[in-house]
């Protein structure tokens, strides 16, 4: 008779938090944090520092959340917290400096987004790609109707702002689901280093992701 398969882990008990998407998604929103501020922001300014540093704390707090989750599901919990509220202290910041600079924010099915959510950006330089595509794009219908004088050509900033947007309210929701999980299984397993926390494994189209869901 073969042995019951264990199911598998919400997170894997000694960190591999480099498979974790919401990890993989913080990375990349900390890299286009950190060029947005250099390039939008002064870097004397108090907010270019805030944004970078939230950006950081997102990042790092979930892999220290991964890491220490084989022996404390409470660290492991409050640490997932702290990462929470730090990308939503950034994502705020975004938004400030989109209503700062009279530029929108996007609905989720704005076009532009959707063609940025298909690409499935995993590096800087993807993101950098579709931006310098969007402007393009913008430029050549700029061109062909003849309304040069009326039709304005996406900045880049609004651009990348927007892209970081739909980034975080991913990053986000994952969290969310975690941090919802988190407590009834607490009640269930303890805060026992042994203590089992199974998923059903499922993929998540919303930014085009399709590694098991292991947050």
């Amino acid at each position: 008779m073969n042995p019951k398969r264990s199911p598998e882990r919400l997170i894997p008990l000694h960190g591999g938090y480099e498979h974790l998407k919401s990890f993989q998604l913080a990375e990349l929103i900390f890299d286009t944090t950190v060029r947005f501020c250099d390039l939008y922001i002064g870097k004397r300014s108090r907010t270019h520092d805030q944004m970078v540093q939230a950006a950081r704390s997102g990042k790092q707090n979930i892999a220290e959340g991964s890491q220490v989750s084989g022996t404390s599901k409470k660290l492991e919990l409050k640490l997932t917290g702290v990462a929470r509220a730090s990308l939503e202290e950034l994502r705020l910041d975004y938004l400030d400096y989109l209503r700062g600079h009279g530029m929108a924010e996007w609905a989720p099915v704005h076009s532009a987004l959707m063609r940025f959510k298909a690409r499935r950006c995993s590096k800087l330089a993807h993101v950098r790609q579709w931006v310098h595509d969007e402007r393009q794009r913008e430029q050549k219908l700029r061109d062909s109707d003849g309304s040069k004088r009326t039709r304005q050509i996406t900045s880049s900033a609004q651009l990348v702002a927007n892209g970081a947007l739909s980034l975080l309210n991913l990053c986000c929701y994952l969290l969310d689901g975690r941090l919802r999980r988190r407590p009834r299984r607490s009640k269930q397993k303890g805060d026992s280093p042994n203590g089992s926390i199974g998923c059903e494994a499922k993929e998540d189209k919303t930014h085009g992701l399709t590694r098991t869901d292991t947050d």
